[in-house]
């Protein structure tokens, strides 16, 4: 009780509420709900575990190492098979008219965290009704072995075989730690949804309210560990279109606005009310074949429209120029990716000649999936769609544009009923597993975050070595050997690496573009 009233008291006390400005930020879609284990769409996890949630350690992406957050300290065993991690005092939990806590952050949150998604006896396991994309891709059931309260202060877990990224995966979106003493009283109330659209974290902002298609609101959180975000409130506007969003922007109604259009960018720097963030991102859009369904199951059908399509055209007209053309999976900045590998050419004869050999001299008809509203990896999908459709017509492919709104066009995507589908990936700490084990996995077509639900034995043993061993030549091989498969087998038709845009008001500071696409705005004020 005492514990209860301090943190009331504490919250009432702050000045941030009377001192500080509301932040408004323009964002471009809906989050699919605040659980955010259950999803693996970056607008879910920008409205989820960033703003709310914190993991025990966190990729800094200005010095590129993995730093403390609910965790303090952490060390491996000489094996690489148990990982120690010694946890930070005094971290209080959300204060909300919908639950006050009774105690600080403490080992049994971390436990009861991992296990829910791990242990398929655990009484919070069938609660998603989604699964767990991101643990169950990454495999995390079969590497974890055990999850242990070594004492309130201290967790180690256990692992099957050592795994070189297993720490960084911690840093992830989906490794936020959620409130074991809230999930209990829920559980018992029989009110396991309520964890969806009423959460609780330890982040800089708590959750207020959502309005679909509206606006999500958050408060400042008084008693956070880090830095005290010094705006008076943290508000979400959820606006689909981006011309839209650039009018909020400049009429004040935002201070920051998300996935501008390349031209809206431009005319950006001839304002001076406002600034133009950027970054190379550690992305990739590119086009999903759906592989379990002909003819996308027939690799020459795949490379026919790798052939066809002509990215330079694409880059010019959806990017107004501001991106890289992609040849592979990830960005060239990463480390191991392999430079002698070449793009597919602009070679619409070839195309032809393998659709023949294929056994569809006359192409076929098919769909093309996108989304309704533009983003940073796809700032104008209509224009896109139409030409990536005329590219395959020169090749005698019929293919009709599905428009699907984002929360579904994820959901049905991860389900494979798609046949071709527009969609992006972003990096969390720039290891070039964290495109290919979700991506490219056998285990990720069963979680859905593989969308060429791509299963190849060879491919799936290069993934999983490369991950067993912390010997960086012996990684960059193996991984090489996996570019290699992927590009001749076309699993992808790659788009671009974007460079990932924001505009602001000029009085906006504190505010930088974070490549691996997560946002913190606890730094942001306004001068």
């Amino acid at each position: 009780m005492r514990f209860r009233l301090a943190v009331l008291s504490l919250a009432l006390l702050s000045p941030l509420a009377f001192a500080a400005k509301p932040l408004s930020v323009c964002t471009d879609a809906n989050p699919e709900g605040f659980d955010v284990v259950q999803y693996n769409s970056l607008v879910t996890t920008n409205a989820s575990a960033d703003p709310l949630m914190n993991r025990l350690v966190e990729y800094d992406a200005r010095t590129h190492k993995l730093v403390p957050s609910l965790a303090t300290s952490w060390s491996a065993a000489p094996d690489g098979l148990s990982y120690t991690f010694h946890l930070r005092a005094g971290v209080a939990f959300h204060h909300t008219d919908y639950f006050a806590p009774s105690r600080h952050f403490a080992a049994d949150d971390v436990v009861f965290t991992f296990q829910r998604m791990l242990d398929p006896t655990h009484p919070w396991y069938k609660s998603s009704p989604n699964g767990y994309p991101h643990a169950q891709s990454l495999q995390l059931p079969k590497l974890i072995k055990a999850v242990v309260k070594v004492d309130d202060r201290t967790v180690r877990f256990d692992l099957n075989y050592p795994d070189s990224t297993f720490v960084a995966k911690l840093s992830m979106g989906f490794a936020s730690i959620y409130s074991a003493e809230y999930a209990g009283k829920l559980l018992a109330a029989g009110r396991t949804g309520d964890l969806n659209f009423k959460p609780i974290g330890t982040g800089p902002f708590v959750f207020k309210s959502f309005q679909k298609d509206s606006v999500i609101r958050y408060t400042v959180n008084g008693l956070y560990f880090g830095h005290v975000p010094k705006v008076s409130q943290l508000i979400y506007v959820v606006t689909p279109d981006p011309s839209v969003r650039v009018q909020k922007l400049k009429a004040g109604e935002c201070q920051i606005a998300l996935a501008p259009t390349p031209q809206d960018v431009q005319s950006a720097q001839s304002d001076p009310n406002l600034q133009r963030l950027q970054t190379a991102a550690f992305q990739t859009a590119f086009v999903a074949f759906n592989s379990q369904k002909k003819p996308f199951d027939n690799p020459r059908v795949r490379q026919a429209i790798n052939l066809a399509f002509d990215r330079a055209a694409y880059v010019k007209a959806v990017f107004g120029g501001l991106a890289q053309p992609a040849t592979l999976p990830y960005p060239p900045t990463t480390w191991g990716y392999d430079r002698t590998i070449k793009p597919y050419p602009h070679d619409i004869a070839r195309a032809k000649k393998l659709l023949a050999q294929a056994g569809y001299p006359d192409g076929f008809s098919t769909t093309l999936w996108v989304r309704p509203t533009g983003s940073s990896s796809n700032p104008n999908p209509k224009v896109g769609a139409e030409l990536l459709q005329a590219d395959l017509a020169r090749i005698g492919i019929k293919a009709e544009i599905k428009v699907v709104e984002w929360g579904e066009l994820i959901r049905r995507g991860k389900a494979g009923e798609h046949d071709m589908l527009f969609m992006a990936w972003s990096g969390d700490n720039g290891d070039p597993d964290n495109f290919l084990t979700p991506q490219f996995s056998c285990a990720a077509v069963k979680s859905g975050t593989n969308f060429a639900r791509y299963c190849d034995a060879r491919l799936d043993k290069l993934i999983a070595d490369g991950l067993r061993t912390s010997d960086m030549a012996a990684r960059t091989r193996l991984y090489a050997a996996a570019q290699n498969i992927i590009s001749s087998q076309a699993v992808w038709l790659p788009l671009v690496h974007p460079t990932t845009f924001a505009l602001a008001r000029k009085n906006v500071v504190g505010y930088t573009v974070n490549p691996f696409g997560r946002q913190d705005y606890s730094t942001v004020e306004f001068r």
